[in-house]
């Protein structure tokens, strides 16, 4: 803190001693440096909230994630933008921050480590109401925190199936992530936690898939191997057929009646 205001006297005014001046210099370049280290991103509002830093950038035209994002931040509302993608180590510089707000945006792709750093603090992540099609194991899979993904075009298929087994869903809002399309067509626009209640596995679908199209290419293999050795048979009859003839149409040598010789 600053030191104490000099009180000036009273008898007339008196100029500044030295120590008087470099206090107040000290002063202003304190407040300069406090001023710099909890900066403010251009477009956000950085309200005093208990002593946490919130940045919230909710509504602002954002089309990517700031930079410049203090590195005490505990709260991040980057909702109601217009952000596509989430880049690697895009929060890395965040080791404090517990809830981060991504709802409302137009993300499609998420870099595999878009989090990291993210995994010990951080509480609360929401990407609900975007257009993820695909979860990104890599991405999510080593958070602690609660994750809502509702409202997003999911693809139910087997590897959405494993990399929900991975994730800690938001019990709030896990009900409400449905099937946008899906491998198996009675699913498509149901809820994806009553489809997997009922026991149904994406990844059975996947296998049998897997198993009847190594089962067609077996088949065609043996059939090539069927025909070959079927061509193979014939092209030799057809081989002996026409020897055999051309022996038949040889001349034939008369045979004598003595077969021993006489000596001379």
């Amino acid at each position: 803190m600053c030191p104490g205001r000099v009180r000036m006297a009273t008898a007339g005014w008196q100029s500044p001693s030295p120590l008087l001046v470099s206090t107040r210099g000290s002063c202003l370049f304190l407040l300069l440096c406090l001023h710099l280290g909890a900066s403010c991103p251009q477009p956000c509002w950085c309200p005093d909230r208990a002593g946490a830093v919130a940045v919230l950038c909710s509504a602002r035209g954002l089309q990517e994630v700031p930079k410049d994002i203090p590195t005490d931040t505990v709260l991040l509302k980057l909702d109601a933008n217009k952000i596509s993608h989430v880049p690697n180590g895009a929060f890395q510089h965040l080791t404090q921050l517990r809830e981060l707000d991504l709802s409302q945006n137009l993300i499609e792709t998420i870099g595999p480590t878009a989090f990291s750093g993210l995994a010990g603090a951080l509480r609360l992540l929401d990407l609900s109401h975007n257009r993820i099609r695909r979860i990104p194991k890599d991405a999510l899979g080593k958070l602690s925190a609660k994750i809502r993904l509702s409202h997003n075009p999911l693809h139910c298929e087997c590897a959405l199936q494993e990399a929900l087994w991975e994730l800690k869903l938001d019990p709030d809002s896990v009900d409400e992530i449905a099937c946008h399309t899906a491998v198996q067509e009675e699913f498509v626009g149901k809820p994806l936690v009553q489809a997997l209640d009922s026991g149904v596995s994406f990844c059975s679908v996947h296998h049998k898939t897997t198993d009847v199209a190594m089962l067609v290419t077996m088949f065609g293999w043996f059939a090539m191997v069927i025909a070959y050795v079927v061509y193979y048979v014939r092209h030799n009859q057809e081989d002996a057929r026409r020897h055999l003839e051309y022996l038949k149409s040889l001349p034939s040598a008369p045979v004598p009646k003595d077969p021993v010789s006489p000596v001379p």
